[in-house]
């Protein structure tokens, strides 16, 4: 299968695994992560890792040769389902982790772009190409990537579509760890730094911040209030409160 999801230990796993098209995207093969997220959304997993088969790409975009000959409708549906998947993983309920492994150019990168995290390991190279095939990116690349490294830094990589390395991607903020070794025990031990701690109130804080972007700060205070108060209410915000003053580890109940 060209899209596998397994779990390992308490993490979903999703292996993009065409390692021979360097795991390109193809419209049945984005139908299919669809299907995936939305079996990792009804699951029991404490967090979501993504990553390639082989070692040369986590993914190196589009499938070029479906995207001849199509008609301006067939397009612009192609676009919108590619956006509405990776909307999906955006909106799972927990966090998720792109560890780029070699390539993830175009669609590969927008699809890291949608995770909460970006991983790399030190082979990576990143970039959004389409504009050297009289092209925009289609898959959120345009909205999702200037939130992450800003605006100039964005339009710079878009529209002279060039590649971009770990280091750079790092320093840029594009990722947050350039990692070594097997790629999904690497995401797996970065997922344990937060994955111990109450996943409602992790969603509380993801939630917070996401909607920061989209509203003024005298909003996105208004916003935070709110959902401070409703972590406040958690069983876990009891525990975690009494395990400090009690000077032991807390034993979160909603964990």
């Amino acid at each position: 299968m060209a899209v596998e999801l397994t779990t390992r230990e308490e993490f979903a796993v999703l292996t993009l695994n065409r390692p021979e098209a360097l795991n390109a995207l193809s419209f049945r093969i984005i139908d299919d992560i669809g299907r995936a997220f939305d079996e990792v959304a009804k699951s029991k997993a404490r967090a979501l890792i993504i990553t390639g088969a082989g070692t040369k790409a986590f993914c190196a975009g589009a499938d070029i040769k479906e995207l001849r000959n199509r008609d301006l409708i067939a397009q612009k549906r192609t676009a919108e389902l590619g956006q509405a998947v990776f909307s999906k993983l955006d909106a799972l309920p927990i966090a998720s982790i792109a560890v780029i492994n070699g390539y993830a150019f175009g669609g590969g990168l927008e699809l890291a772009l949608a995770s909460t995290f970006r991983l790399a390991t030190a082979n990576a190279k990143v970039g959004l190409p389409e504009i050297k095939l009289g092209l925009i990116p289609g898959y959120g690349g345009t909205q999702r990537l200037p939130r992450v490294i800003g605006e100039a830094r964005a339009l710079e990589m878009i529209m002279t579509g060039r590649t971009v390395g770990a280091e750079e991607a790092f320093r840029i903020g594009l990722i947050n760890r350039i990692v070594e070794g097997d790629p999904v025990t690497a995401g797996m031990a970065f997922a344990r730094e937060f994955t111990g701690y109450s996943l409602p109130v992790l969603a509380l804080a993801r939630s917070a911040v996401k909607r920061a972007l989209d509203v003024p700060v005298h909003e996105g205070l208004k916003i935070e209030a709110d959902l401070s108060t409703l972590a406040f209410q958690t069983k876990d915000a009891a525990e975690g409160t009494a395990a400090f003053e009690e000077k032991r580890k807390p034993g979160f109940i909603d964990a």
